[in-house]
Formats: C-alpha cells, sequence, structure tokens
C-alpha cells in the first residue's frame, strides 16, 4: 500500500516528519518553523498594494517585513502538500458546508462563513498577540524548552478539546 494515497496517515510518522522538518529549519536556516507571521507579511503586502510604500513606516511592518520569505513558502508548502495528498487519495472535494459543520450548526452557508471568518480572525489576532502559532509554540517553542510555549501549548490543547466538545458533544 502506498502511504501517499493514503487518507488517514499514521500521526508517529507525521509526528516525526515534523521532527525531522523543524531540524532542519535550525539546520539550515537558524530558524524555528512557524506560520503565523506569513500571515501577518501578507496582510502588510496587501496593504502595501493598495497604500504604497507608507506601510514601511508602521513599527510593526517595521519589524515583521512584508515579504516573501521562508515562513510564507512554509504555508504555501503546506497548502500545495494538502491539495497533492487529497488528490493523491482520491479524497478531494469542495464542501461549502462540511458534515461536522452541518451536524452541529446546521447547513447555512452564511453562518458556516461568517463562523470561519471570525474564527480565523479570532485565531490570526490571537496568534499575533501570543507571538506565535500552534507550531510556533507547540512544536519549535516546546522543542526548545521554552515556559511560555508550554503554556501556550497547553492552552491550545484545552481549546482543541472543548472546541471538540462543542462540536461533537459530550466527552
Amino acid at each position: 500500500m502506498n502511504p501517499f494515497s493514503s487518507e488517514l496517515w499514521s500521526p508517529y510518522v507525521v509526528g516525526a516528519g515534523i521532527g525531522v522538518l523543524l531540524w532542519l529549519g535550525f539546520l539550515l536556516s537558524n530558524k524555528a518553523i512557524g506560520c503565523s507571521t506569513a500571515y501577518a507579511r501578507t496582510s502588510g503586502m496587501a496593504e502595501k498594494f493598495v497604500r504604497g510604500d507608507k506601510v514601511k513606516e508602521k513599527p510593526y511592518y517595521k519589524k515583521f517585513i512584508p515579504k516573501i520569505d521562508w515562513e510564507w513558502m512554509l504555508v504555501l508548502g503546506i497548502v500545495v502538500g494538502a491539495l497533492i495528498s487529497s488528490l493523491l487519495s482520491g479524497s478531494f472535494r469542495i464542501e461549502r458546508v462540511p458534515q461536522v459543520w452541518e451536524n452541529s450548526f446546521g447547513s447555512s452557508q452564511i453562518l458556516r462563513f461568517a463562523g470561519a471568518l471570525i474564527g480565523g480572525i479570532l485565531l490570526g489576532f490571537g496568534a499575533r498577540m501570543a507571538g506565535g502559532c500552534t507550531s510556533g509554540h507547540g512544536i519549535s517553542g516546546t522543542s526548545q524548552l521554552s515556559l511560555g510555549s508550554w503554556l501556550a501549548f497547553l492552552f491550545f490543547f484545552i481549546g482543541g478539546i472543548l472546541t471538540a466538545v462543542i462540536i461533537y458533544g459530550g466527552i
């Protein structure tokens, strides 16, 4: 059986792969892996498209220069990799309202869009407030034994459990 054509991958193999990616990131670039900064840089690039070089005057964008960098390419790789994986496994499909959402909240596309938009904004804002996302804190920070990352990871986990209880009901 070809593991690349499987719809479900072993969490042990995936975890080991992420660990190797983390090692390679440190070895080749002396940087930890993370994704949330790429979204902040993308918003800066979009703002630069509208406002021009005025965006460079903002203190935030002096620290996080709006440009395509290795984190941005990591996010692109995640999207392209997920697409390739879903195509190889035959599980690719476009869903306006996923079944899990419909079972819990109904089939309204507007409600689904609003939930996704609000959730995305809150996630992005929270990740920037926390100084990183699940990959930045949960993978890179914890591997460096950062106390702040361990605390962030703990609350990510608690939030995930609470979200699962809300969506799936019960424990």
